[in-house]
């Protein structure tokens, strides 16, 4: 057997190939368990393989889960046959065995077919003769002797001349006599019959051999029944039974019980039975199909003949009738067309309008009277709908323009049946109302008051609309004609301004707006209206006033003790001729409190002066702020000055006349716009120039005290002959210094002490008009040969003019200038 082992596997890896899918196999009926099907055979040296039977069809547990051993490289399966195994080609000849191979993450399916071929020498022991508790039957205790009492059915057996024989022991006293059965498969009574043995219940082991050494046996249990009576009768006399219409299918309605040996239940009476069925050994009665009294006419009232006989002798029986009343039974609800009404109307339909008929049916009691209810969810207790009988109208009017009143109406139809208990059915009801642009909107005229200086996009103010119509905010706004200098926002309505606004060219405008509606379900652009806008500009004060002129000097000659009107300021704005209101005031150079304006006239008054009077004449330079004084704002203004050169009484002179100069100047204010830009820098850039700044700032400063000590080094030296220089330079009648000139001298106890004293105003001097006069030395320019060369000025020279004189070569000057003085000192 073991050399035969590797021979077979070679077979096997030479006629079986796992490619070679689908495989078909034929087996014979007679094939018992561990027969083997099928070998298979493939490689799959990486991984571990396996092999499953995933499913069979038909369904059975005929055959085992496929097996699998590896033999060198090559794994070989198998399928065989289980133990519950009994093929029977009669009952099914073919089953479909699914494979499945793995191996590793290849995996392959395929079927097995397994064709089951009829073997004539074969006879299948099957049926309930042969299982474990065998076959049982029952015979009265009156059967004839060697009576047939049960006949043994094999197919094929009487080809094969079976021989069948009771194996089982017979033995008196249990035993009346012996059962015997003959080659036909009759079981035959005893001979002695079985009499007296009723109640007993005798086991046989009957064993069929045929063929080869073929056999198999069977158990036979014969149980004997008592002789059945002389009379049948029922238990119970006629009687009426009422059931619901709503039992199931197989339910129980009655049981009838008679009196009698084995006896059996039939129903004469309606045949054939429809709705009912009675049990034949139990005569238990049962609904056989629905009760349902609409579809099925003939089942309210059924009168049923039961009959009972007994089995052995079935001219022994006795018949019963009853009357079986099937009650109707509440168990559909109403069904209604439509099941669900949705509809959508507009707002102004008017009242009495059908929305919808309802036609409801009970399918328990057709052409009954239903009960139709209406019941509103949202809003609740709206009273828009209303229901006569079985129709839904609108009872009030739709009204959209007031919010949560309208666009839905959420309702349900309650329908109620009359039977019992109450079956109701609800209809959903859902009515959109659409609103209707049915008004124009409208809105208020309004003024608005706007500043000529206002910058672009102010907002003026807005214009209110208003719309009936539901949203009341649906509201677009427009401009009909008029300028670009306003525009209106479309859905704020807010006016805004686009364009520069100057009083003195137009004072008024009028915009007229537009309202329309939009958002509506019906023709948005149908309804608009109108309304004007009135803009008045508000005047500004943005030209300064001027004076004519802006610069006067003016020479005045005083007595003691009165007071002279100076001049009359001339203000007027250019811009604006009308407006005519300004305040003056003095806002500098009246030193002593000796002018003042009385509105617009400068006066000088000498009244508060007492002695000793001023004896030189006197130079006043006044600024005086001339300020518009309207209700406009700002107030602008300007400056005018009025240089008053004042003579004062002398007891010589005779003053007979005042004598006015006015230089008329073409100076014109300016209007300065200042305007100052702000510049935030990153904190980092901060620092790094404060560090930056720092560092410079040590480096300068380095740098100026190494200067400054090798300057100081220098001067000492050089300081002497520098001073020798200037002084032989001064003295030549003609050298480097060109036109010098002396100036009268007049002796004046005020005169300036030093050349540092000295003040320039700017303007030019007439010495006739001036109190007192000075020595003055005009130089003209100068030259020097060395940069350390100074001049030494004679006595009385206090005043020198220099004319083409370097920064350089005047700073040098200057330190002469200091030097000598520290000299003669």
């Amino acid at each position: 057997m073991v050399l035969l082992r590797p021979l077979v596997l070679l077979l096997v890896l030479v006629v079986s190939d796992l490619h070679g899918l689908p495989w078909s196999i034929n087996v014979s009926e007679s094939q018992g368990p561990g027969t083997v099907l099928q070998f298979f055979s493939f490689n799959c040296s990486s991984h571990m393989p396996t092999l499953k039977l995933l499913h069979v069809q038909p369904p059975t547990t005929f055959f085992n889960p496929p097996s699998l051993t590896r033999w060198q490289e090559i794994y070989v399966g198998k399928v065989t046959l289980s133990s519950s195994a009994r093929l029977d080609a009669l009952a099914v000849n073919h089953y479909e065995l699914q494979l499945q191979f793995t191996c590793g993450n290849y995996v392959m399916e395929g079927p097995l077919s397994v064709d089951v071929q009829w073997d004539p020498g074969h006879i299948q022991c099957a049926g309930r003769f042969f299982s474990p508790a065998g076959e049982i039957i029952q015979v009265p205790e009156t059967v004839t002797p060697g009576a047939r009492l049960y006949t043994l059915l094999l197919p094929g057996l009487e080809l094969q001349g079976a021989q069948m024989s009771v194996t089982s022991a017979q033995d008196p006293p249990y035993f009346p006599g012996p059962f015997s059965i003959n080659g036909q498969g009759w079981l035959q009574a005893p001979p002695q019959g079985l009499k007296g043995q009723a109640r007993k219940a005798f086991r046989l082991q009957i064993l069929v051999t045929f063929g080869q050494n073929q056999s198999c046996s069977g158990m036979l249990m014969v149980k004997v029944l008592p002789a059945p009576s002389s009379q049948v009768s029922f238990l119970e006399q006629e009687q009426n039974i009422t059931i619901p219409e709503d039992v199931a299918p197989g339910s129980k309605v009655i049981q009838v019980q008679a009196r009698g040996f084995d006896l059996r239940y039939e129903i004469v009476s309606p045949a054939p039975c429809r709705l009912f069925s009675i049990g034949r050994a139990d005569g238990v009665i049962r609904t056989t199909a629905p009760l349902e009294l609409a579809p099925a006419a003939g089942a309210l009232v059924t009168v049923l003949q039961v009959k009972a006989f007994e089995l052995l002798r079935p001219w022994a029986s006795v018949e019963l009738n009853f009357t079986v009343t099937v009650r109707p039974v509440n168990r559909w609800p109403p069904r209604c067309l439509p099941a669900l009404l949705m509809t959508q109307i507009p707002e102004t339909t008017p009242v009495g309008t059908v929305l919808s008929t309802f036609t409801c049916a009970d399918p328990d009691s057709p052409g009954s009277t239903l009960d139709y209810q209406l019941r509103f969810h949202s809003p609740p207790g709206s009273a828009s709908l209303c229901l006569n009988d079985r129709v839904l109208e609108v009872n009030a009017t739709l009204d959209c323009d007031t919010p949560g009143d309208c666009f839905q109406h959420t309702a349900s139809i309650l329908v109620i049946d009359g039977g019992q208990p109450l079956m109701t059915t609800e209809v959903p009801v859902l009515v959109m109302v659409t609103p209707v642009n049915e008004f124009s909107p409208a809105c208020v005229p309004r003024t608005f008051w706007v500043r000529e200086d206002a910058g672009l996009r102010t907002v003026l103010g807005s214009v209110m609309g208003t719309d009936m119509d539901y949203p009341h905010s649906s509201i677009e706004y427009y401009t009909s004609g008029g300028s670009g200098t306003f525009a209106v926002d479309r859905l704020s309505g807010e006016v805004h301004l686009l364009g520069p606004l100057d009083y003195e060219q137009q004072r008024l405008y009028r915009l007229t707006v537009l309202v329309t509606d939009h958002s509506q379900d019906q023709d948005p652009t149908c309804c608009s209206g109108s309304c004007t806008v009135t803009i008045e500009v508000e005047d500004v004060n943005d030209h300064a006033p001027e004076c004519e002129p802006p610069f006067q000097e003016l020479t005045i000659y005083t007595s003691l003790g009165h007071s002279m009107e100076v001049t009359k300021m001339s203000c007027r704005v250019p811009q604006e001729p009308q407006r005519l209101a300004f305040s003056y005031s003095i806002i500098g150079g009246n030193s002593q409190r000796r002018f003042n304006l009385q509105g617009a006239i400068l006066v000088h008054n000498d009244l508060t002066l007492g002695p000793p009077w001023p004896e030189q004449p006197q130079t006043y330079e006044l600024l005086i702020h001339v300020a518009d004084a309207g209700p406009s704002i700002p107030h602008l203004s300007t400056t005018a000055t009025v240089i008053v050169h004042l003579v004062p009484w002398r007891a010589s002179t005779v003053a007979t006349r005042t004598h006015r100069t006015t230089v008329p100047s073409v100076m014109t204010p300016l209007l300065v716009t200042d305007m100052k830009g702000f510049w935030q820098p990153e904190p980092w850039f901060v620092v790094v120039l404060t560090v930056t700044s720092a560092l410079l700032l040590l480096a300068l400063g380095w740098l100026l005290s190494r200067l400054l000590r090798g300057l100081a080094q220098v001067l000492p030296a050089a300081s002497k002959p520098a001073q020798a220089l200037l002084l032989n330079s001064i003295q030549g009648t003609e050298g480097s210094i060109e036109g010098f000139m002396e100036a009268p001298r007049t002796e004046t106890p005020q005169a300036p002490s030093s050349i540092m004293s000295l003040h320039f105003d700017g303007r030019a001097q007439d010495s006739r008009e001036s109190p007192s006069s000075q020595p003055i030395l005009h130089l003209g320019p100068l030259s020097f040969p060395t940069p350390l060369q100074c001049l030494h000025l004679p006595s009385g020279i206090h005043t020198l003019s220099l004319n083409g004189v370097s920064s350089h070569s005047h700073s040098l000057f200057s330190q002469c200038l200091s030097n000598t003085c520290r000299t003669r000192r």
